[in-house]
């Protein structure tokens, strides 16, 4: 067996609306749809720009608070101009919980919070760089 590509992560979440908001205000994403499951889970959605994986948000109260391990999972997404972002973060008064470091092969990266604990990396990389 061999897998064809990656179609969503999906992540749980305790707030969704709270959790939508940062993925859209702070981060630029779309919500293409949110619906209810047969099981009774909360899900929605989001588009990351000219990617065709998608990250699905699921509530599903009944099962408990969500509580993320630190350093267990993280998103990675890639951006223009780090201290553009950075500007950007500062001005909805997001904070950056590590760095600016910058890579060996030159590309720069943050880390902020995203809701529920998850990290969320923002890379600048240089042209032709395709790894951190």
């Amino acid at each position: 067996m061999r897998v064809k590509k990656l179609l969503h992560t999906r992540m749980r979440v305790n707030d969704m609306d709270q959790t939508i908001n940062f993925y859209t205000n702070v981060l630029g994403l779309e919500v293409l749809e949110r619906k209810v499951s047969p099981r009774g889970s909360h899900l929605a959605f989001l588009r990351v720009p000219n990617s065709e994986e998608l990250i699905e948000l699921c509530s599903f109260p009944s099962s408990g608070p969500v509580i993320v391990q630190e350093d267990l999972v993280h998103l990675a997404f890639q951006v223009e101009n780090l201290d553009d972002t950075i500007e950007q973060l500062g001005a909805k008064q997001i904070r950056i919980t590590d760095g600016p470091t910058t890579t060996s092969s030159g590309s720069r990266f943050i880390f902020i919070d995203a809701p529920d604990g998850y990290e969320v990396e923002l890379i600048e990389r240089p042209p032709g760089v395709k790894i951190v």
